[in-house]
Parts: structure tokens; C-alpha cells; sequence
């Protein structure tokens, strides 16, 4: 659609092209001085601005002020559908169909912003893909319907309902801050409307093939529960019952019998047995329906171990499936054939009730918790830009705390935040990392959605404070968890591994992002430094310098106990065991550690001695400096950690102490063959058992040889102790069998892998030399590419005729690095909990708060999920933090 806009702009330009920009392209602004402008604007109100609007089908002039930042409500029914009820010919389209179980339905919020179904305007579900597009001001429903063709749309509005009192009632009295159990139903009235974008009608009528969509879309899972239930559902597995499952002669069950429990008249909770064909009705089930057991006496009284729940069959083959043998949820690979075998074509049924998983994610949204400080006042909540909480999804706290301490960061702010930026045309902007890192960025720094939320009470110490709803990143933790083992599941997580994948994540993503984005700029370079690995020959006193590119710091903290007094529990009387405590260390204690010399056993190629020493020490230093305190011990096989208090420096954190000298005067260089000497020919082979113990601790298998490999190859225990102590090693993921164990040897690339790597967008001769540099390792190879963007490359004569292997190329960031190493500490993750896959994540993060009499104080401010607070407790959790980050002073 062509729009002409012409008006007073009074600097407030920007503005007023945001505001019509996402919904149609601007020809021109007219220059108030001309004459049409002024006939066509009028004067300037400073409410607002009077535009006028020369649409496709006619010219509209408003008489009324429009503020800046909302849509012109009284446009022509070009612009905007009309209320009337009307037909549309794109009513009966072909590619409209009502969603399938496996389809996302993007129905809560905007997949460009967080602009949702509660909003005023509401939400535009597409009929044609189920985008979620949001109608405010921004109006990324009807960009969307432009740019991919697809007109109809069915605008979702959600209210909260109000509940009625008694004349004279009380109040419900909130005792604590809770989110109560309740149906999207009981707690809200939703309004739907269906309009067709093209032919600029609203009000078409919901019946026939339309009437089947929409029912489809406003009963359809959320996309966040949807990713849930998808992630509970891959815990599941086959068991000895459903592979092996022997079935009675078959028999058609009619269809009648498939109505109610053969025990009883109930007609919900049914469950087939898979082995006989009873049905009986099930257990009565938490926000569900009634059950009378029957289907559990009876698996008691034949002993059938497997039946099917026949609501939650699909069409596309999923249902809840229950081995009662094994007391699990479980997997049926032929659930199709088994059906049929009762005359039951899978094919004909929709689901009618929800499944297990649906509604054990409903329960565990019944939470509980207090927001006190230590002296059990309530803490002060805290609203606006920068201030904005995100939702727990589901075990996912360790992705909020993360974010918020990165958002923090000037780096991702400016790449990420960009208010006066359009979003280019993208088909699927829900499965694109860098619109939902926008997304994220919009949420959190724009204080358009850190308001208090009208659905959630403040705690009994804060009545009359609310906390906000918080945000739901459920697209941007779907897109990082993708293909991820660990992050795609809703276990919890370990926060430092999770800011690891992400940062990976973000700098792969910078290449696709250079073709559609204006001032693309990687902002993990801010963390990125070289550290210099020092090998000094203990015989000869020759030296081998490496160096590596490092994203992060990871270092041991000392566990030392202190002496329990065993009278200081109540006299010496209670069986209670006494917490242990431990002797505090500094963060400063740890990094000496890590940067210590230590003495290691290789072969010299100048002089044949056997003994070197090992120091690493920083060659650059990062803008923003990660540092993971480590805080655990091996307990009965389980890693676990400790509360060890780490003393940091918040202010003046020095890391000069730790600058790599480099090559002395005096010292004279290693051959560069020295690798050839170190004796590593033949093959290490581990003991099988204890490699198997190591992996099912969660240990790499690379790793895992290497600790065996330098711990004697026997004891277990001691080589787990050796993998907490070299977390940090540069070539701990290279394989033993790379020549020298650097991971550059003399094995041509793999074709097919070069291969790979060229449909990603490398070139050949820089593939082979990433390959080569990484021992053949495909993941380690595309992060060195992106690490090494001015790599040369490796021709394919040059390969095949290279009898060794060059000197690897030097990290990106290579330059002298003269600028004073001082830090200050800014945001800290911690965790509670004595496992990093159990417990609770929260961020504190120093940010400039609000006060006009101290307009440049900055504080400690708590991000608990969505809740966000002054951080009355920092002091303290700074001792215990999982995650510190600190930055450069310029």
C-alpha cells in the first residue's frame, strides 16, 4: 500500500516515521514549509501531529490531534479493516487449514516484540502460518500480511476478569506472592475478530473453514507451552513393555464402548489397555477431570502393564502413553499398529483432552516465594527502562540471569537495541536469532513493558507495590536450545555453560546479519583475549611461546574447611549434622592459582631433557572480563558444590600482576618441530571402565582420555579432579590422537567436511585450513573460522603436497595491548543450591538508579526471574556468585 505522509514534525521525525513504518512504505515526509504541507497539516498542536494521509483509495485528513506513538484510530478502512460484518473472497483460500498439534501457534505475543493479547489493540494471529503479529503502533501484523501474502488474520484481545464480591466481602487476603492455578479460562475473557487485510474488511463471520481456524488457533498451546511440552515429551522413552508388548487376539471395539469406562459412566480420563482393549477410567488428576481407578485395578488384576489415554490421541500419531509396570509416561514406536489391532484408525481422531505433560506443566506453574531482604522487610520493586524482569519459563532462570547481565553490557545494548531501525522482511522472524535478540533487547532496555503488572500482588510486607508479569523469551530460548542435548530440554541448566553455547551462538550469527543489518559489529569481541602459554625447558632453558584466544576465565576456588565447634549447636543435644563452613579465599587467590607456573613431562627437542615448566599469563586483556569461581569437590562421585566465600574487589580490580612478559632477552626459542619430540607417537588407549565412569559424570569423551591420559590411566576419582583443575586448558577438546595434541597435524582435511563448511558460506581454502587447525573437529572448526576472519586459507595443491603442518595462524586479536588492566565489577550471576543443575539463578547488576538527588549513584539491583528490586543482600552474594563480570576502566 502507498502512503504519502505530510505534517509538523517539530523534531519528533523519528517518531512519526516509526510510526507508519512498519505498517507501509513512506513515500516522502513533506517539508512543513511547503505550502501543501501546511494546507494539509494545519497548525501544530503540541499534543501531537495533524498529519495527512493520501491512501491507495482516497485522501483522509485528520481534524483531531494524533499523538506520536499511536495509531491514528479513525483511518480509512484501507488503512485499518472495518468492524462491520462482511465476506471475504480469501475466506475460503486454500493454504487456511486449522492448526496441527505439531504447529506453532504464535497466539500470546508479537514474534518481532512483546507486544501481546493483553494489549489494548490486541493480537493479529495469521491465518495462513499461525505469525503472531502485534496492531499497536508498531504493526507488525499488518507488515507481515504485506510481506508474505497473507491477508487474514484474526486479532485476539484478552482481558482479565474481575471476580465479584458479596456486598461487605473482604478482600481475598495475600498472604505471600503467588500465580495461582487457574485456566486461561477462569482468569480470562478473550475476544477474537477476523479481518482480511487486502480487501480491508473486519467482522467476517467465524463459520465454515474459518470458523474451523479460528477455534484451532485461540485452543492451540502457546508457543512457550508448546516448547515445553516438546521438551518434557523428549525426556520420554520406549520401555521393555511397549517394545515387547504382546496383544490378545484382536476384535473391533465399537464405537459406542469407546464412550465411557466399562466400570463406570465417566466419559473423560479413559484409558485403553494396548495389551486387551479394556477401557477404564484413570486417577483423578490435578486441574483435570474426576477418575474412579478403574483403569489401575484393572493393570492390577491382569497385570497388562501398558494402556493409551484415548483423549490424547492425535492425528499425527502422539498420545499419552502410561507403562504402569515401569510407573512412567512412556514411548510406543507402534502405537499405529497396536491401535488398529482394536479397530482403531488413528488417523479419524482429535484430541479432546489435555495430555499428562500439558497439564504436569500447568502444576508446576503453582510457585511460591518471598521477596524479602535480610531483615525481612519487603524489598523495593523497580520499573522502567533497564529495570524489566523476564519470566521463569520452566526451569529457566540460569537463561534470565545470563541475559540480564549481557543487556547490561553497553556492547549488546548498542548492538541489539535499535528503537529508529526496521526489522527487514523476514518470512520466519520467530526462528531468526537476530530478530529475537532484538526482541529481547526492545523488552528489556525500552521500559515499555517494565511496568507494574495488574495480574500479579505484591507480598504481605509490600502491599501496596506490585511487581511487574515479566516477559516470556520462550523464542529466543527455543532458537538456543536448538539441537543443543542439554539446553533444548527444560532441565536446569548450568548458567556458565548456557553463556558459553550463547555467546557461540551470537558470533555465527554475525555473518548472516551483515547482508540485511546497517553497523553490524560481533559484541562478543568485548570478551574476547589472548592468553600466552609460556613452556620454559627445565634442562636447556629454551622456550616455546602459544597463544590463544579465550572468550572467558574458569578457575578453581580452594575448598578449605574451617574447624567445626561441635557445642554450637543447641548444647551439643541435636542429632541435627552442622553446616560445614569453609575459609574464605579472594577471587585474586584463585587467578594467582590458574596463572601459577606448574612443572609438566615432555620431551625437548634441543636437549632431550624431560622436564618443562607451564605458565599462562594475558597477552591482551578483554573489555569485559568473565570469570567462573568454581566451587566444587568430587562427594561420593557427584560433583558438588561448596560454599566457599570469594572476596572480589568491586571497585579496583587489577589484573596488571598477570601480564605475560612474552619472549625474555635472554631466552632463546624452542625448533618448531619441538611437538615431533614430545613422545606422544603411539596410540594412548584408556581403561575402558574408568572412561566409562568419567562420561557418565557428563565429562566429554576427549576429555575424559586426556585426564585418564595424564593421571596414569587407573584411578577414576583422580582424574576427575585433574578435569576441575584444567577446565581452562586450551587443548583440552583436542583429541590425543591429533598430532601433538595441539589439533594441527598433518592429516589432509576431510572433503566432506570442507564440504560442509562450504554450504555454510566458507570458502574451500580457509575450511581446510580450519580443519587442519582443529584436528578435523567440525564445531571447533567454524569457531576458529569465525575467530579468524582474515585466515588465508589452504589451496587444495597446497594440502595435498604439505608434509607438515604450519605454525597456526595467530588469534584475531593480536595487537599490543599497552592500556592499564584496572576493572571494576558490574554484574554478578549466583547460584543457590548445592548442584549447578538444581538450586536457583539470580543476577545482580550495578545500574544507575533513579534518584534526582544522586543522579549518578548506581546501585546493586536484583533480577529474580521477573521480579526486579533494589539488591538489599548484593554484599553478601557477591561472596557466593557462579559468574562475575567485570569491566575495563578507560
Amino acid at each position: 500500500m502507498d502512503i504519502f505522509v505530510a505534517g509538523t514534525l517539530s523534531g519528533r521525525d523519528s517518531e512519526v516515521r516509526r510510526s507508519f513504518a512498519p505498517s507501509i512504505d513512506i513515500i516522502s515526509v513533506i517539508d512543513p514549509a511547503l505550502t501543501q504541507a501546511k494546507r494539509a497539516a494545519g497548525k501544530h498542536d503540541h499534543d501531537g501531529c495533524r498529519v495527512a494521509v493520501l491512501l491507495r483509495h482516497g485522501l483522509y485528513q485528520s481534524s483531531q490531534p494524533i499523538k506520536v506513538g499511536n495509531e491514528p484510530s479513525n483511518l480509512s478502512s484501507a488503512s485499518r479493516p472495518t468492524a462491520t460484518m462482511a465476506t471475504c473472497p480469501h475466506a475460503s483460500a486454500a493454504d487456511i487449514r486449522p492448526p496441527k498439534p505439531s504447529d506453532n501457534v504464535y497466539r500470546e505475543d508479537c514474534t518481532v516484540c512483546f507486544d501481546s493479547i493483553d494489549d489494548e489493540p490486541g493480537l493479529d494471529v495469521c491465518l495462513h502460518c499461525f505469525n503472531g503479529g502485534c496492531c499497536g503502533e508498531r504493526i507488525h501484523g499488518r507488515l507481515h500480511a504485506q510481506q508474505a501474502g497473507h491477508p487474514l488474520a484474526v486479532n485476539i484481545r484478552r482481558t482479565r476478569k474481575r471476580k465479584q464480591r458479596a456486598e461487605g466481602e473482604p478482600p481475598e487476603k495475600i498472604s505471600k506472592l503467588a500465580i495461582k492455578a487457574e485456566t486461561e479460562e477462569e482468569k480470562y475473557d478473550t475476544q477474537s475478530d477476523v479481518h482480511c487485510y487486502e480487501c480491508g474488511v473486519g467482522g467476517i463471520a467465524k463459520e465454515g473453514k474459518v470458523g474451523e481456524v479460528v477455534d484451532g488457533v485461540l485452543k492451540a498451546n502457546t508457543f512457550a507451552k508448546q516448547e515445553e511440552v516438546k521438551a518434557w515429551e523428549q525426556e520420554m522413552t520406549a520401555c521393555e513393555h511397549t517394545l515387547c508388548l504382546e496383544q490378545e487376539p484382536p476384535r473391533q471395539i465399537p464405537s459406542g464402548d469407546l464412550g465411557h469406562c466399562t466400570k463406570c459412566d465417566l466419559k473423560e480420563n479413559l484409558w485403553l489397555c494396548l495389551t486387551c482393549g479394556n477401557l477404564g477410567c484413570g486417577r483423578t488428576q490435578w486441574g483435570g477431570t474426576g477418575g474412579n481407578n478403574h483403569g489401575v485395578e484393572h493393570t492390577k488384576e491382569s497385570n497388562h502393564p501398558v494402556a493409551v489415554k484415548l483423549g490424547s490421541l492425535t492425528a499425527d500419531g502422539n498420545a499419552d502413553i502410561y507403562c504402569y509396570a515401569c510407573d512412567e509416561e512412556r514411548v510406543d514406536p507402534e502405537l499405529v499398529t497396536h491401535l488398529q489391532h482394536w479397530g482403531i484408525n488413528i488417523a479419524d481422531r482429535v484430541k479432546t483432552e489435555k495430555s499428562i505433560t500439558e497439564m504436569q506443566i500447568e502444576q508446576n506453574l503453582t510457585w511460591e516465594f518471598r521477596m524479602v531482604d535480610e531483615k525481612g522487610q519487603g524489598m523495593k520493586p523497580l520499573f522502567g527502562a533497564g529495570f524489566t524482569g523476564l519470566k521463569n519459563l520452566g526451569n529457566s532462570c540460569y537463561l534470565a540471569s545470563v541475559l540480564q547481565s549481557l543487556f547490561a553490557m553497553p556492547e549488546f545494548a548498542h548492538r541489539y537495541y535499535r528503537p529508529d531501525e526496521m526489522v527487514p522482511p523476514i518470512a520466519k522472524p520467530a526462528e531468526d536469532l537476530e530478530v529475537q535478540l532484538r526482541k529481547v533487547a526492545d523488552g528489556l532496555l525500552s521500559g515499555r513493558y517494565g511496568q507494574p503488572g495488574s495480574d500479579v500482588q505484591a507480598s504481605e510486607e509490600v502491599p501496596e507495590q506490585p511487581w511487574q508479569s515479566g516477559l516470556a523469551p520462550a523464542m529466543l530460548k527455543h532458537l538456543i536450545g536448538r539441537g543443543h542435548s542439554e539446553f533444548s530440554t527444560m532441565r536446569q541448566q548450568d548458567g556458565f555453560e548456557l553463556l558459553l553455547h550463547l555467546l557461540k551462538l551470537v558470533t555465527r550469527s554475525q555473518v548472516a546479519a551483515q547482508g540485511q543489518y546497517e553497523d553490524v559489529s560481533d559484541p562478543v569481541e568485548a570478551f574476547r583475549f589472548c592468553m600466552e602459554q609460556k613452556l620454559k625447558c627445565l634442562g636447556c632453558g629454551k622456550v616455546k611461546l602459544r597463544t590463544d584466544e579465550m572468550e572467558n576465565l574458569s578457575v578453581a576456588v580452594p575448598i578449605k574447611r574451617l574447624p567445626q565447634d561441635t557445642n554450637a549447636k543447641s548444647g551439643g543435644d541435636s542429632d541435627e549434622k552442622p553446616k560445614e563452613e569453609f575459609e574464605p579465599v579472594t577471587l585474586r587467590q584463585c587467578i594467582d592459582e590458574f596463572t601459577a607456573a606448574e612443572h609438566v613431562e615432555l620431551d625437548c627437542a634441543g636437549c632431550g631433557n624431560k622436564g618443562f615448566t607451564k605458565q599462562q599469563l594475558f597477552k591482551t586483556f578483554p573489555t569485559i572480563f568473565a570469570v567462573n569461581a568454581r566451587r566444587f569437590e568430587i562427594v561420593n562421585w557427584v560433583p558438588t558444590k561448596q560454599d566457599v566465600p570469594v572476596i572480589v574487589d568491586e571497585e579496583d580490580f587489577d589484573l596488571e600482576a598477570y601480564r605475560s612478559p612474552g619472549k625474555l632477552p635472554d631466552e632463546e626459542e624452542l625448533p618448531e618441530d619441538q611437538d615431533a619430540g614430545s613422545g606422544a607417537s603411539a596410540a594412548f588407549v584408556p581403561n575402558e571402565m574408568a572412561l566409562e565412569m568419567l562420561m557418565s559424570m557428563g565429562f566429554p569423551k576427549v576429555r575424559c582420555e586426556r585426564a585418564l591420559h595424564a593421571t596414569g590411566n587407573q584411578d577414576p576419582e583422580a582424574a576427575t579432579q585433574w578435569l576441575f583443575e584444567h577446565m581452562e586448558d586450551p587443548d583440552i577438546d583436542t583429541p590425543l590422537s591429533a598430532p601433538g595434541g595441539g589439533g594441527a597435524g598433518n592429516a589432509s582435511a576431510d572433503p566432506e567436511k570442507v564440504e560442509n563448511l562450504g554450504m555454510m558460506g566458507f570458502a574451500a581454502p580457509v575450511a581446510r585450513q580450519a580443519l587442519k587447525e582443529t584436528g578435523g573437529d567440525m564445531e571447533r572448526a567454524v569457531d576458529w573460522l569465525f575467530s579468524h576472519p582474515d585466515a588465508q586459507g589452504i589451496s587444495e595443491d597446497a594440502a595435498e603436497s604439505a608434509e607438515t603442518t604450519a605454525a597456526p595462524d595467530s588469534p584475531g586479536k593480536m595487537e599490543v595491548d599497552n592500556k592499564p588492566a584496572h576493572y571494576s565489577l558490574k554484574s554478578i550471576v549466583c547460584h543457590k543450591g548445592s548442584s549447578i543443575h538444581a538450586g536457583h539463578y539470580v543476577a545482580f547488576v550495578r545500574k544507575n538508579v533513579p534518584d534526582p538527588a544522586h543522579p549518578d549513584n548506581e546501585e546493586w539491583v536484583l533480577f529474580n526471574d521477573e521480579k526486579v528490586a533494589l539488591g538489599a543482600d548484593a554484599e553478601e552474594m557477591k561472596k557466593f556468585a557462579y559468574i562475575y563480570f567485570f569491566r575495563r576502566k578507560i
